[in-house]
């Protein structure tokens, strides 16, 4: 048993402690999936906000995959809001847009371009297989998709990527 099932199994028990501790280590990753898809800052912290509220009210049974279950549970809520608020893109909050700080801001907005080009498809694979760690049978499993789909996905993605960003990388 890894450390997030056994939070998730001590959460289901009441342990507060537990609830921080998971909490700690899985924002940034969940954060991160959920401003790629978002891509809006407001919109992430809600939907990372939203995660762990129904995680403290009602911790999900014992998973295979803790980690995977929160990124299909994140990358969820974070499509659905996007869809709620669709026409209500705000624009002005494109200095927060990736989370981990870059040194160079030249670099940092090339990257975000360059993601932001993939088509949706390729850029929620890409962002759960590097923001959120996931092996690629788990984000295949969590975007429904046969296995070979992402791993084709994900290469023509990284090329595109790679092409785009040219020199930078």
């Amino acid at each position: 048993m890894n450390d997030l099932q056994k939070w998730l199994a001590a959460i289901r028990d009441g342990d507060r402690v537990a609830f921080e501790a998971l909490y700690e280590y899985m924002k940034k990753p969940l954060f991160t999936v959920a401003l790629k898809i978002t891509q809006n800052t407001a919109m992430a912290e809600d939907v990372l906000q939203e995660v762990f509220i129904k995680l403290f009210l009602s911790p999900p049974q014992p998973s295979t995959n803790p980690r995977a279950y929160l990124c299909r549970m994140v990358r969820n809520l974070a499509i659905d809001s996007v869809r709620k608020r669709r026409e209500e893109v705000d624009f002005e909050d494109a200095e927060n847009t990736i989370y981990h700080p870059v040194e160079n801001l030249a670099l940092q907005i090339d990257v975000k371009d360059a993601i932001m080009s993939l088509p949706e498809r390729e850029r929620q694979i890409v962002t759960l297989r590097i923001s959120g760690e996931l092996r690629f049978r788990e984000v295949a499993a969590i975007m429904e998709l046969p296995l070979g789909t992402v791993l084709w996905a994900y290469q023509k993605a990284i090329k595109q990527l790679q092409n785009d960003l040219g020199g930078l990388t």
